[in-house]
């Protein structure tokens, strides 16, 4: 509710231009999904997922991001974003219309130089198995990126046909599958943004992450009142 009270009301939104769901994973609680149906119902913005929500399977909310702005709603450009971040709509188009890239685009805080994690207790644990290399290719951070349409359409197709390579990762697979059609000759564009703040926020961010749902309506105050994007002290 916080994000459809925040960002969710920038005019590109409401009127339209912009389509924005959420990709919800099933509960092991029956009543916890008749609420989800309910409120899916309510507001026509949740996309419920056929499997229970594990973090492990993120990957496969991804593609579906990738079969619905491609599919269901003809987007130009496909976006990925976490329930817990506040996007500057009107930045992030301002962004797109500068880059002016509508091929080959991945547009984020872009990671260049990471290793796989490979202590088995980290969160981000990868094994040898699942990633042999000792470098990941380029790949932008999870709170919010940005594909072209044809490198969704490039997703949708290869899973469609049971060609798609998975990782667990999510935001690193997308890397991944980006890397697997530049190898094909793909122009990409690695597009880097500082100002997408991975964690946290810092004042003229264009996406701000790990925000409570009290924080997200306090930075949608500040830019109603302000004008400018600075975030919320505690």
């Amino acid at each position: 509710m916080a994000v459809r009270r925040s960002w969710m009301q920038y005019g590109e939104v409401r009127s339209g231009q912009v389509a924005v769901r959420f990709f919800v994973g099933l509960h092991k609680n029956q009543m916890v999904n008749e609420e989800l149906w309910n409120e899916a119902r309510t507001y026509e913005d949740v996309q419920l997922m056929p499997f229970v929500d594990y973090y492990s399977l993120i990957t496969w909310k991804t593609i579906a991001i990738c079969i619905f702005g491609t599919r269901v709603v003809s987007a130009k450009y496909i976006m990925k974003t976490d329930d817990d971040a506040f996007v500057r709509v009107d930045e992030i188009l301002n962004s797109l219309r500068k880059i002016n890239a509508t091929r080959g685009l991945l547009y984020g805080h872009i990671n260049s130089d990471s290793e796989p994690h490979r202590n088995p207790e980290s969160k981000w644990y990868i094994s040898h198995e699942e990633w042999p290399h000792d470098k990941y290719p380029p790949w932008a951070h999870g709170p919010g990126y940005i594909v072209s349409k044809d490198i969704a359409k490039a997703i949708s197709k290869k899973h469609e046909k049971g060609i798609l390579k998975m990782f667990k990762l999510e935001d690193v697979a997308m890397g991944i599958w980006i890397a697997d059609m530049k190898k094909n000759n793909q122009e990409i564009r690695y597009e880097n943004d500082g100002r997408i703040i991975i964690e946290g926020c810092t004042d003229g961010y264009v996406i701000a992450h790990y925000q409570a749902p009290r924080e997200l309506l306090c930075l949608w105050q500040n830019i109603q009142d302000k004008k400018i994007s600075s975030c919320c002290g505690d």
